[in-house]
């Protein structure tokens, strides 16, 4: 698989990271994310930056979460008569 690097400037810092995923793959979710905590920051009057980058990772986990249960199985009905 390729190894791919991102550059990362965000929430004042700035590193960089290698990964087993493509360039394009990395830039997309590195996008994704961005947005994300953009739309916080503009939405949300949060300015602390740790703040900001936990509720992204709580928004972002939401939908994949979301994604995950729309794919599975609809669960039994469960009997609350008990």
């Amino acid at each position: 698989m390729a190894k791919g690097s991102l550059q990362i400037d965000l929430l004042g810092t700035s590193f960089a990271i290698q990964a087993d995923e493509k360039p394009e793959y990395l830039n997309a979710l590195y996008s994704h994310y961005k947005r994300t905590v953009n739309q916080i920051e503009n939405t949300s009057g949060v300015s602390d930056s740790l703040k900001v980058a936990i509720i992204a990772g709580i928004l972002l986990a939401d939908e994949l979460y979301k994604e995950k249960v729309k794919h599975q199985a609809a669960p039994a009905s469960v009997d609350l008569a008990d």
